[in-house]
C-alpha cells in the first residue's frame, strides 16, 4: 500500500477510493468478517494519514 500512495492522496477522493479498495481486498483475502470491513477500512485510512508524513521521507 505504501508504494501506491501518491503525494496528494489525502486530498483527492479518487486516490482515497483506490486505497480503500486495496484495503478491502486485503481484508477479504485474510478472512476478515464482511460486516466489520467498513470500520476497519476507516481505521486503516486514519492510521495511514498519521503515518503518511514519515512515508514521504522513506
Amino acid at each position: 500500500m505504501r508504494k501506491s500512495v501518491t503525494i496528494d492522496w489525502t486530498l483527492r477522493e479518487s486516490a482515497r477510493a483506490r486505497i480503500r479498495v486495496m484495503v478491502k481486498r486485503i481484508l477479504k483475502k485474510y478472512g476478515y468478517p464482511p460486516d466489520l470491513q467498513d470500520e476497519a477500512t476507516k481505521t486503516v485510512l486514519a492510521q495511514a494519514e498519521l503515518l503518511s508524513a514519515s512515508w514521504s521521507t522513506v
